[in-house]
């Protein structure tokens, strides 16, 4: 969210953001002033006829006791007509602001300045790469993508390990049900996420509420445009699309002291998006499900510098989980056009998936600025200075990434681990968290 104030001293520097982020974008920042101006008027009317009212009514009194019926009646003409135009003004004003609302609601943030301009992935940059990828597949004729693999390995009475046809009778399509050493294993990689990010990265490890009201689906940006892409519930509330909204809520209308920060905070939990608008879109397997894992990373620091080097921690955190399990991956710099709503700088991580000779993504990490903040009222004072002994409280600014999404990270273990019989190798960094097993075959 913006402050229309920022708006009104300095409309061609968001014009011309906004344009960065999409062509003809830029056109929102008249509407917004449109607005803002029939606001401020409707304000300026209602004072007025306010200050009118109230001196007329004096007045009235003065008039009666004198027995001046001609000048008390003009009065209360007066007055009844100030009161309608009280009326009528705070009318224009709740509509006015209600249409200003939608449009800073609705508006995505702008982008940092070093961001690549483009319209779609294609204009995304590549940052570095690490990892081989097929390295350990190399000679191999019958890779395998991981639905295929995941189906064709059975538990002790014949059920695969990775069933999606039980799941769809159940709940439809896009839905899995993990079996056996198959659900071992993605509990032994969310386990071990949560260890590396808490034990060597400094994340809290947070349980948090999965059903959230919508003024913190708002705080995040995720309602009210995107409200077809999350589930509803009959009460109101919403089950979350990413942890990252019960999070970063949990600072919502606070003020932090500047002691407190940075906060770091990391939480395993279900996920649940509607995938509206992805028909068609990686229909087999794990890669798009209506349910899924991950692993959340999210940040709160006090301000953009250390937002921006926040963001390279939290992405090289992120880039750790991938190393510790030798997956090949790459970082890329989101451009303007494939960044997410709420974000001003996004790195995000591809995983090389074998059966697709291609790498996707895995996780993505994101610096908000105070976009978030703003629509949550959360903030931190500053601590006191020689130049200013009584700081004024400041909009926090957030981050979030995935650290990681774990059903994909799951997909990428079995298609990059895959053997010639069909079975999986066991990472090295989970066997202990698999009693040892090193192959589910």
């Amino acid at each position: 969210m913006f402050d229309i104030r920022a708006i009104r001293e300095n409309p061609d520097a968001f014009r011309d953001a906004f344009e960065r982020k999409q062509k003809g974008l830029g056109d929102v920042v008249s509407h917004m002033l449109d607005h803002d101006a029939a606001v401020r008027k409707a304000v300026s009317d209602k004072q007025e006829a306010e200050s009118a009212r109230n001196a007329k009514s004096k007045e009235i009194g003065k008039a009666k006791a004198s027995g001046d019926d001609a000048l008390f009646e003009q009065l209360r003409a007066e007055v009844a007509k100030a009161k309608d135009v009280i009326e009528a003004a705070g009318e224009q004003e709740a509509a006015a602001r209600e249409e200003l609302d939608k449009l800073l609601l609705g508006t995505p943030n702008i982008p940092m300045p070093d961001v690549p301009v483009g319209e779609d992935e294609a204009g995304n940059v590549e940052q570095h790469k690490w990892g081989e990828p097929n390295a350990r597949l190399a000679g191999r004729n019958n890779v395998q993508d991981h639905a295929d693999l995941g189906a064709a390995l059975k538990n002790s009475i014949g059920q695969p390990l990775m069933d999606f046809e039980a799941a769809a009778a159940m709940s439809g399509a896009r839905f899995v049900a993990l079996r056996g050493k198959m659900a071992r294993l993605e509990r032994a990689l969310a386990s071990f996420m949560l260890d590396k990010q808490t034990g060597e990265n400094g994340y809290e490890e947070i349980t948090p509420p999965l059903l959230v009201r919508p003024e913190a689906m708002v705080g995040t940006g995720q309602l009210p445009k995107f409200g077809e892409d999350s589930f509803e519930t009959t009460d109101g509330l919403w089950l979350i699309a990413t942890s990252e909204i019960s999070l970063t809520n949990l600072v919502r209308e606070q003020i932090l002291d500047a002691g407190q920060l940075p906060i770091r905070m990391t939480g395993h939990t279900p996920c649940f998006r509607s995938e509206a608008g992805s028909a068609g879109r990686d229909t087999k397997g794990m890669i798009r499900l209506h349910q899924f894992n991950k692993v959340e990373m999210v940040s709160v620091v006090g301000g953009e510098e250390e937002g921006l080097a926040e963001l390279e921690r939290m992405t090289k955190c992120a880039e750790g989980i991938l190393e510790a399990l030798d997956l090949p991956y790459r970082r890329m710099l989101l451009c303007t056009g494939d960044m997410g709503f709420g974000a001003r700088k996004t790195y995000d991580l591809e995983v090389w998936l074998p059966s697709q000779d291609t790498y996707r993504e895995i996780s993505s990490c994101s610096y908000c600025g105070d976009f978030q903040a703003r629509r949550m009222s959360a903030r931190w004072r500053p601590a006191p200075s020689e130049e200013n002994a009584k700081p004024k409280p400041e909009f926090l600014h957030t981050l979030n990434g995935s650290g990681l999404a774990v059903g994909r990270t799951l997909v990428a273990v079995l298609e990059n681990y895959q053997n010639e019989d069909g079975s999986i190798t066991v990472p090295d960094v989970l066997r202990p968290y698999m009693d040892g097993l090193e192959v589910i075959a």
